[in-house]
């Protein structure tokens, strides 16, 4: 008989585990008497603090928890300003410059599409930034070579096709020079870059067309900016977005603040491709969400309530009273009116739940009291700001609560503060962390503790978390890997564990669009699923696979994965090693198999390593 691929063994066994709860050999038969909440051992407790508050245990995190105590550890992590961040992290970040600037400054210093096209029409002045300049130049020339040549050759404006030919640029390099780009390997073709004049390098790597992004990864930081500057401003502004959330879940030793951040983007989602929102999710991220996500829970509902990137993607922007002057305007080209998408989602998504009480009569009434918060100038990087000729001036009731005529902005403080103080509120967003970080079902008990401390305390979020994390439901046996991660989770945690270098987060970025979870990139509002039914599937589950063996054979660009410390003698003690935790059959199934599967194709170290990341253990957390 011909023996399964490895692939095809792996994930059967994957889903076959995946799909029932978790067990692993050194679970006991529970006693006859035991507590109400069976309880994780001392070591289980130091596993499942780390599995759930970061992104993955890196080697040695097993240690310090221990030294420290898994209570002080949770401590730290809920007040990340007493956690020294990780300085490999800081200079990760530090040339990505648009990480800093405000959508506005973002559209100046890195035009979006519709700036460079009105650019090149002569409607809008160019930049006068050097930088800037040889960056758009030849964006720029593209729209003239479309606009010149549409009309009798549309083939010809092929946006994609480099402006400059390798032939015309080597005319004046060197024999060495023309051979090293021919031939040459990628590090030979990036050190004869380094040598040329800055001029000379845009030439060449223009010339380069799609070729030149395989440089990246072996370019240091200032040439790889280049390459990516070439590829359009747009691109950098996104790539700086998703290189941004990987570093800092990989690196961050504020980890809780990190996956804090994921779940709040997640639960007050904005889709980036839509429009403005390419500019605008950078601000967004970063100045509605990272700052109030260990703080109230009112804090963050007003700062997403008030971001440009919420009010454009769920249109906001366009909502007008039926009543309003703006409406009035008989010469007006475009007749706007009310639109209730941000008053349902807000409801719906944001604070009260599907089930939390509200009636279709209560949406109209929340989007009546939201007219007139709009977005000065959106695709220009525009603020938030409130047009009261836009606004609904009639008297609307939400939720049985009277909300008087002849109002303005506070008709929409109003809806905020009915909202954040409402019961199903602290009941919604207790579930929905208890199911981020407990179970698809967590105990109902937990949920309205967690609740009480939320409504005790107006919404402290560090409060509400620190209940469910000091509470027997999260350090139980059930809780105890019953949780299926993310292919974002799964991705990081994969490279924490292998305690990988990452320099360049393009290649990251598509394999997490390969899995189903692109950053950024739900186009519903609804974001992405916490619940592991939504990733357990035979497709997914062999891409993860696929993943890990190339991750630890090196074969994933911009990560590299020293796997010296890794004892091929004794697979299963090694497999144990970065699971730092006894192996399930399940895992040894697919482990062992693999191994017999493989033997010769793969290097023993990586193959160990990679069917390890690839088992049903590691994709649990």
């Amino acid at each position: 008989m011909q023996r399964k691929s490895l692939f095809a063994i792996a994930t059967a066994a994957l889903l076959i585990a995946l799909s029932a709860p978790a067990t692993y050999a050194d679970k006991k038969k529970t006693p006859a008497k035991t507590p109400a909440v069976p309880q994780l051992s001392p070591d289980e407790k130091i596993l499942q603090v780390l599995n759930r508050l970061t992104f993955g245990a890196r080697p040695g995190d097993v240690e310090v928890v221990r030294q420290i105590g898994v209570e002080k550890y949770i401590e730290q992590q809920l007040h990340p300003e007493q956690v020294a961040e990780n300085p490999v992290l800081e200079a990760k970040l530090a040339p990505l410059d648009t990480l800093r600037l405000s959508s506005r400054e973002l559209n100046e210093k890195y035009p979006s599409n519709q700036s460079l096209k009105a650019m090149s029409e002569g409607r809008k002045p160019l930049p006068t930034d050097p930088e800037t300049l040889a960056m758009i130049r030849r964006p720029l020339e593209r729209y003239k070579v479309k606009k010149d040549n549409a009309a009798a050759a549309p083939d010809m404006a092929d946006m994609n096709k480099p402006m400059v030919s390798m032939e015309k640029v080597s005319l004046n390099m060197t024999p060495a020079q023309r051979k090293a780009f021919r031939s040459g390997t990628p590090e030979e073709k990036v050190a004869t870059l380094e040598a040329m004049p800055a001029e000379e390098q845009y030439d060449v790597l223009e010339a380069f067309g799609g070729r030149r992004q395989q440089l990246m990864f072996a370019a240091p930081p200032d040439l790889a900016r280049k390459v990516e500057k070439l590829n359009g401003p747009q691109f950098v502004v996104n790539q700086d977005l998703f290189a941004n959330k990987l570093y800092r879940a990989v690196y961050s030793n504020r980890q809780l603040e990190e996956v804090l951040t994921d779940f709040w983007y997640n639960h007050f989602n904005v889709f980036l491709d839509k429009g403005a929102d390419r500019y605008l999710v950078t601000s967004y991220e970063r100045d509605a969400i990272r700052p109030h996500v260990m703080g109230k829970f009112k804090d963050l509902l007003l700062a997403t309530a008030k971001s440009p990137a919420m009010m454009f993607y769920l249109d906001n922007a366009e909502s007008v009273g039926n009543d309003a002057m703006a409406n009035r305007n008989p010469n007006a080209k475009k007749k706007r009116g009310l639109n209730e998408n941000y008053g349902r989602e807000l409801m719906e998504l944001h604070t009260l739940g599907v089930d939390g009480g509200y009636t279709q009569h209560d949406v109209t009434e929340v989007a009546r009291c939201f007219t007139g918060w709009t977005v000065r100038d959106p695709r220009g990087g525009g603020d938030f700001f409130y047009n009261d000729r836009m606004h609904d001036k009639g008297a609307k009731t939400v939720l049985g609560v009277t909300i008087p005529a002849g109002g303005g902005m506070e008709d929409g403080m109003k809806v905020l503060d009915i909202l954040e103080h409402h019961p199903s509120t602290a009941r919604f967003i207790s579930k929905s962390l208890a199911i981020r970080f407990v179970s698809d079902n967590p105990p109902q008990a937990l949920v309205d503790r967690m609740a009480a401390t939320f409504t005790n305390t107006d919404g402290d979020l560090t409060a509400v978390m620190k209940t469910m994390f000091l509470s027997p439901e999260f350090m139980s046996k059930d809780a105890y890997r019953a949780k299926v991660k993310t292919p974002l989770e799964m991705v990081v945690s994969a490279i924490r564990s292998t305690n990988a270098d990452m320099n360049v987060a393009v290649a990251v970025v598509q394999q997490l669009n390969q899995l189903g979870e692109p950053l950024y990139r739900k186009q519903e509002p609804t974001g992405y699923s916490n619940k592991s039914s939504e990733w357990v599937n035979s497709a997914s589950l062999l891409a993860r696979m696929n993943f890990s063996l190339a991750l630890t054979n090196n074969k994933v660009p911009g990560i590299k994965v020293d796997l010296a410390s890794i004892q091929t003698s004794d697979p299963l003690a090694a497999a144990r090693t970065l699971l730092m935790t006894d192996l399930s059959a399940d895992a040894r199934t697919v482990i062992t198999q693999g191994l017999a599967d493989q033997t010769g194709k793969i290097p023993p170290a990586a193959l160990v390593a990679g069917l390890t990341l690839g088992s049903p253990d590691f994709q649990r957390r």
